[in-house]
């Protein structure tokens, strides 16, 4: 293997284990669920992608060709995570979790608790 392809996914590899680890560590030590939702969504899909593209570039070479399962995977993952989260956070607005003491605005979680869909208010009319 080529020594710049080596060090490609070596950086690669770094980057995405920084994010990683600063996404699990965030999952630790942020104080509630709803803070908790930006380590794994935003910090953890860098980290995944980053080591993925490492897999991409070392596979694509022993193969000889593109490898683009990673690919297929990465992009995956940058899709559904973000859904997720969105999903679990409305779950947690209408299980009436309570964030913190020191969230700013909490009146809004009512707001967006409480407000209607456009399909409830177009039926209405």
């Amino acid at each position: 293997m080529p020594f710049y392809l080596e060090i490609i996914i070596c950086v690669s590899l770094l980057i995405g284990g920084v994010f990683l680890l600063i996404g699990s560590y965030g999952l630790v030590r942020l104080p509630d669920l709803y803070m908790r939702l930006h380590s794994p969504t935003k910090a953890s899909t860098l980290g995944i992608t980053g080591v993925l593209l490492a897999s991409m570039i070392f596979q694509s070479h022993l193969k000889g060709f593109l490898s683009i399962q990673e690919l297929l995977i990465t992009l995956f993952l940058l899709i559904t995570a973000p859904v997720a989260a969105n999903m679990i956070a409305k779950t947690a607005l209408h299980q009436r979790t309570q964030p913190v003491e020191k969230t700013k605005n909490p009146e809004l979680i009512d707001i967006v608790r409480d407000r209607e869909s456009p399909k409830q208010s177009q039926h209405e009319k």
